[in-house]
């Protein structure tokens, strides 16, 4: 087997692409984000109140460096940090109007680029693809 058809590298090359597209189309709809940047705004969306480390788990991100993507959206007013109530050394993360207005105008274009993605597949290759992929990643 040629290495360029291992699944490592096709895996790498997907994600490339897959960046790629995230960023050209974000950027055309008028915003500068990455894609990790909006997983952890659709994790704070679905679960307002949470802490920096369960959006770490949610999104499959390293705990150390979330704090970093979190600064990037507090500061462009997008989401709110405040200390818990139950425990003072965690940090409670929820959208501020800006990032729920935000995340309302990004949601239809991040789910529209995943076909973009997935362009060369028809719907049941794009189906049998995303349930494989969830069996690797959800084993």
């Amino acid at each position: 087997m040629d290495s360029i058809d291992m699944a490592g590298h096709l895996i790498r090359r997907l994600h490339q692409q897959s960046t790629q597209v995230f960023v050209q189309r974000t950027q055309a709809a008028g915003f500068d984000l990455t894609s990790v940047q909006f997983a952890a705004l659709d994790a704070i969306h679905a679960h307002p109140g949470t802490d920096q480390a369960s959006v770490a788990e949610m999104i499959a991100y390293d705990r150390a460096t979330i704090g970093g993507v979190i600064d990037r959206l507090e500061q462009k007013g997008w989401v709110r940090r405040v200390v818990s109530e139950r425990d003072r050394r965690a940090r409670e993360l929820s959208l501020t109007p800006e990032g729920q207005r935000v995340y309302a105008a990004l949601l239809p274009v991040v789910q529209s680029l995943q076909d973009d993605i997935l362009q060369p597949l028809d719907s049941a290759d794009r189906a049998c693809f995303l349930e494989l992929a969830r069996r690797v990643v959800r084993p």
